[in-house]
């Protein structure tokens, strides 16, 4: 067991390590995808499981609510939080399909997914971007180091140089907070 300083040292490497790896270019073509799909009136919906399903319910607030500024709504759409969908599908036809049912009812073409898994390797997940890429929607991962089997079914991978699971959702939560500023402002200005 660490302590205090210790978890932050860690913590505080792996962002340094983020800084390095300068996922600029992955962030700028993300915000695009997400700005275009909502300026056009498609979905941007968002898939996780544990904390990240948290993760993809905190981001749809922020974008449905609000993050900095007052505007309008955005067609966000957190998957994870349909409890009734969750475990009626679960039940029925299993987990493994319980994202990529709710990617096929409210995606579409020039739509966009956000994939979220730690390990890049979650059947849940994989399956919601298969199912996105079927239907011709930007994918983009949220993962850690390497992005697991993930990473070829994205066309935008933004990868958090850990394979420490707490550690990389801080990572991920630097860049969905700035993804949500860029997005927000974005499409203020527009």
């Amino acid at each position: 067991m660490s302590d205090l300083n210790d978890y932050l040292v860690r913590s505080a490497a792996a962002i340094s390590a983020m800084v390095e790896r300068d996922l600029t270019g992955e962030m700028e073509r993300a915000a695009s995808a997400v700005v275009t799909a909502l300026s056009s009136g498609k979905a941007f919906l968002i898939a996780g499981n544990g904390g990240s399903a948290s993760d993809a319910i905190h981001i749809a607030g922020e974008l449905v609510g609000r993050f900095l500024k007052e505007r309008k709504a955005y067609n966000v759409i957190a998957l994870p939080a349909n409890a009734a969908v969750l475990t009626a599908w679960g039940n029925d036809y299993g987990f493994d399909t319980v994202f990529s049912r709710q990617v096929e009812a409210h995606g579409s073409a020039g739509g966009v997914l956000l994939a979220i898994s730690t390990s890049g390797n979650s059947p849940s997940i994989l399956a919601a971007a298969e199912q996105a890429r079927m239907m011709d929607m930007t994918v983009i991962g949220l993962t850690g180091d390497t992005g697991g089997k993930l990473a070829p079914l994205c066309d935008i991978l933004l990868n958090v140089p850990s394979t420490s699971t707490p550690i990389i959702q801080q990572g991920h939560l630097c860049l969905y907070h700035h993804l949500c500023e860029v997005v927000e402002t974005r499409m203020s200005n527009g």
